[in-house]
């Protein structure tokens, strides 16, 4: 396998031109696409519309093959962990969050995150490096395998009918790889997901929020979780850096280009940090200053080993969605998920814990 390529992560262009050294008509890239991300395939034997000179030639020159599976947890609930490893020996956690007739992949892009989130499990573990966009795609596509989702004679339910970018790690921080994986995924000779069905969640870093957008075409989420610099500072250390006035000035501009874009803004519950009606109300007004449309996403803290956080009390949720409500913000209270094996928001961490 010395010297060999992955070939998922390639984008068209790539593939495209290493067809062309490989003394090869560039349409051979499509129908090849096609049996990476239409059909799911395992192996270049696989690839029956191509020569079989063709297939050993690709063979020869690419790596084809998913990340080990370490380790796949189901939870109560029916939410899907998967514990990946890849080449190197990194490891990243990947989760499927179920509805009743579909159900969202939340992937990670980095192995470890260095944004140091005090209410995040993944926080306490260390950078190691950023995912190639190959490894990206292919959290989603085992998903797919797992749940027999590439297309057959059939089948048409297609319960794995989102993505979020929510997993491991800060997506700006991994940008161009970020990119390039999203519009694999999204691609209509492929996996096609839709890109409204893809969010994509980042900390705030300021100046990548409307290139990142603008280049994929997928929606954006925030991860606010508190309504001041004051609390926020003290919960992301991210935001002395950027602080909220510059990530809602950044919201506005992305929401200009398109009156249809909405944001959905982050806020785990935490007691007594950020959870009053007055913080409620100061997002309201935080809000209406920068004239943003948004949709608030309230989840109550999911505890984890070592953390001082406490969850806060259904009651104040509700009194808190309230004030939101009233001012006109969409704001549906979400019921954790996964939270027995460790998969909720916050909770994912990819060394094997016991």
């Amino acid at each position: 396998m010395t010297g060999k390529v992955q070939i998922i992560g390639l984008d068209k262009s790539e593939l495209e031109d290493a067809l062309k050294d490989m003394g090869e008509k560039p349409f051979r890239a499509k129908q090849i696409w096609q049996w990476l991300y239409f059909r799911g395939v395992q192996s270049f034997d696989e690839m029956t519309n191509l020569s079989k000179p063709l297939r050993i030639k690709l063979d020869e020159r690419f790596v084809l093959e998913r990340p080990k599976i370490i380790e796949s947890q189901i939870s109560k609930d029916k939410t899907h962990k998967w514990l990946l490893e890849f080449a190197d020996g990194a490891r990243v956690e990947t989760v499927y969050i179920p509805e009743a007739d579909r159900g969202a992949v939340c992937i990670s892009t980095q192995v470890g995150c260095a944004m140091g989130c005090k209410f995040c499990l993944t926080g306490t573990q260390k950078l190691t490096r950023n995912l190639s966009a190959g490894e990206i795609v292919s959290q989603f596509m085992i998903a797919r395998d797992a749940y027999g989702e590439w297309p057959s004679p059939t089948e048409t339910t297609r319960y794995l009918s989102n993505i979020v970018v929510m997993g491991m790690g800060e997506p700006l921080q991994n940008k161009e790889n970020v990119i390039k994986a999203l519009n694999i995924l999204s691609d209509g000779d492929g996996i096609a997901i839709s890109r409204r069905r893809i969010t994509m969640s980042t900390c705030g870093i300021v100046p990548e929020i409307n290139d990142v957008m603008e280049k994929t075409g997928v929606r954006l989420a925030v991860s606010l979780h508190a309504p001041n610099n004051e609390i926020r500072a003290k919960l992301m250390p991210i935001n002395k850096v950027y602080p909220i006035e510059d990530i809602l000035k950044a919201c506005a501009t992305y929401q200009k280009k398109d009156g249809s874009r909405y944001i959905t803004f982050e806020y785990l519950m935490i007691d007594g940090v950020n959870d009053s009606p007055q913080n409620a109300q100061e997002l309201v007004n935080l809000l209406k200053k920068y004239k943003i449309r948004a949709t608030f996403n309230l989840i109550a803290f999911n505890a984890w080993q070592g953390s001082d956080f406490r969850p806060s009390s259904p009651e104040k949720i509700q009194t808190f969605a309230t004030v939101l409500q009233k001012a006109g913000f969409a704001c549906p209270l979400r019921t954790a998920r996964g939270q027995d094996i460790s998969a909720a928001c916050g909770q994912l961490k990819s060394e094997k814990m016991s």
